[in-house]
């Protein structure tokens, strides 16, 4: 008889910790996981999905506009907010439901209560109780950051948006990070009239040459960018919002979200007192096999700020349970994984910038922008943009950047090519798909930079 309640306690119910909940027990561990909110985590709850599903509602008012030059007559007419979140919601109260099936069906033990790390083999429940587990895996994701100012409080998060009673008229979006220029650009697909501030450019973590291309199209849809601005001070006057800067004048906004970065959310959670180290920012620290400083004690996910995104926590998870109950030992390759940001237009990337593969040594880089025919014949103005960064040695694809729509179902596919090592040669000798966007990827025979 084991001297632990559990073979694996998880702290956490997000992608991470579900997965790997489920797949230990599928392997015959004696499994329990806490959650304190609601199963899903960030991803289901208060990112990806609703906010994928918000994507897709803003951009009716477009898509309409272009119908009409195809010989369609019609108006998208007035968008009732109270209708989509209340739809909004019931697909998220199915979605957690089905989370929380997954988990009772594996025989997973579920504690719906906040959790935190008592010791090297010990779990605290929120009354109290102490559970033993020969195995914890901490996997409780990020929240978001908000810099402490004067009128701090009266900020929203992108944990908020999603409950608003009503859409403002005029939102002010501070921060340039993905998540900032894909609220904005919702929200400007969905009428309100949109301002960004940021200290520095937007989305300056990404390549160069397309961040350009989505925030010039960001600016010609009406969204307005300003860099270069740090708040001072947000008054609250009724239902309005007075923004101070040194270098502005008085601005006033219905609602101010900031989008400036997340964090591990590791406060209170016990982790120093057990002695599982962290990082400057709050991160939990591990190695290759998600394993902390203590034997015992394992992290998946955002909480510990290796790549934030779902799918990589997902494949941490699955790699921890299979290595430590399943006797199938792998590890969770952190290198040429694909994203996507649903910004208008829509981002898909994978690799390397072009900067980040120039550092390492000469490269040949591609570059198509053309006007896409089902958006030219319509008159839209606004080009797609394909970007290759090719090792000028090996020949190797180190980078590609699509903007335009559907980026992120291209970057996919391309991003299996990537991950096997193609050669800009292989990319070359495969057929075209035409008339496809997509066709541009293996049709791009000249670079325009070679360095």
């Amino acid at each position: 008889m084991s001297a632990f309640d559990y073979d694996l306690f998880v702290i956490g119910g997000g992608s991470g910790g579900v997965r790997a909940a489920r797949i230990a027990a599928g392997h015959g561990a004696k499994v329990a996981l806490a959650e304190e909110y609601r199963m899903g985590g960030t991803c289901v709850i208060r990112g990806c999905v609703p906010k994928k599903l918000m994507v897709y509602a803003s951009g009716f008012p477009a898509a309409m506009e272009e119908a009409r030059a195809y010989g369609w007559d019609g108006e998208v007419g007035r968008f009732d907010w109270t209708a989509f979140r209340t739809r909004l919601e019931a697909e998220l109260d199915r979605l957690e439901g089905l989370y929380r099936k997954g988990q009772t069906s594996a025989g997973v033990e579920i504690h719906d209560c906040r959790a935190t790390v008592a010791g090297p083999h010990e779990v605290k429940l929120a009354d109290g109780t102490v559970k033993s587990a020969k195995h914890i895996l901490v996997a409780v994701g990020g929240k978001p950051f908000v810099p402490d100012f004067e009128g701090c409080e009266h900020v929203l998060t992108s944990n908020d948006i999603f409950h608003l009673e009503t859409l403002p008229k005029r939102m002010l979006i501070v921060g340039g990070g993905y998540i900032a220029c894909e609220f904005a650009c919702i929200m400007n697909g969905l009428g309100v009239d949109v301002t960004i501030f940021n200290r520095s450019e937007l989305l300056r973590s990404f390549d160069t040459d397309a961040r350009d291309v989505i925030v010039e199209q960001m600016q010609r849809a009406g969204i307005k960018i300003r860099t270069g601005i740090v708040i001072d001070k947000i008054d609250r006057q009724g239902d309005s919002y007075h923004i101070h800067a040194s270098d502005l004048r008085d601005e006033v906004y219905d609602k101010v979200l900031y989008a400036t970065g997340r964090v591990p959310t590791t406060d209170g959670l016990g982790l120093e007192a057990a002695g599982v180290k962290l990082g400057l920012r709050g991160e939990i620290e591990v190695d290759d096999w998600s394993q902390t400083n203590i034997p015992s004690i394992y992290a998946v996910g955002d909480v510990t700020d290796r790549i934030q995104l779902t799918p990589v926590a997902i494949r941490e998870g699955n790699a921890f349970a299979d290595t430590v109950f399943g006797n199938k030992p792998w590890t969770m390759d952190h290198t040429m994984v694909a994203s996507a940001v649903f910004t208008q237009p829509e981002f898909g990337t994978c690799g390397q910038t072009e900067d980040e593969a120039r550092a390492e040594g000469p490269v040949e880089v591609y570059v198509s922008s053309f006007k896409p025919m089902k958006s030219a014949f319509a008159g839209n103005p606004d080009p797609v943009f394909f970007k290759l960064v090719v090792d000028k040695a090996t020949q190797i694809v180190k980078g590609c950047h699509i903007v335009g729509p559907d980026a992120g179902e291209m970057i996919q596919m391309v991003a299996i090519a990537m991950k096997m090592g193609a050669t800009k040669a292989q990319f070359d000798a495969t057929c075209a798909v035409h008339p496809t966007m997509a066709e541009e990827l293996v049709t791009m025979k000249a670079p325009v930079r070679t360095e």
